[in-house]
């Protein structure tokens, strides 16, 4: 069985990971740790500006692979059977289409809880998944610390 839940690296990245590992260790499943970057363009064939530019994007992307892996060891380290995956993309449909890859029995998402404006003009990537997701998906409800 493999649970995969896809992570924002926020404040409230450990409330959605602390839920993912409860439904993982009850099922017994693997838990995979998904983090969306935005695609960078130097890595998608254009160039990016000036190499200022291109190693902070550099940098950046570093820290966020180094964040997931440390989780995902964490939860090794307390008898889970964790994966950690950074890959660029939009991200519910990065995260659908890994899902389907990886042969997710379940989806573990958090909502942040956004006002109706910003949800408007943005959009919710929770409410995304729910609408296009092939198998059941975990909303975790959360609110960002002021």
């Amino acid at each position: 069985m493999n649970i995969v839940t896809c992570i924002d690296l926020s404040d409230s990245t450990d409330q959605v990971v602390a839920k993912a590992q409860h439904l993982a260790t009850a099922l017994k499943a693997k838990l995979w740790i998904l983090h969306v970057a935005e695609p960078e363009p130097d890595f998608v064939g254009f160039q990016a500006g000036p190499q200022s530019v291109r190693d902070t994007y550099s940098e950046e992307f570093h820290k966020e692979h180094r964040q997931i892996q440390e989780i995902a060891e964490r939860l090794r380290k307390n008898g889970l059977d964790s994966t950690a995956l950074l890959i660029q993309g939009p991200i519910a449909e990065t995260l659908m289409s890994n899902a389907v890859k990886i042969q997710a029995d379940y989806i573990v998402v958090g909502s942040h809880g956004k006002s109706a404006l910003k949800q408007a003009l943005v959009g919710s990537v929770s409410e995304s998944i729910i609408r296009h997701a092939e198998r059941p998906v975990l909303v975790v409800p959360t609110r960002e610390q002021s």
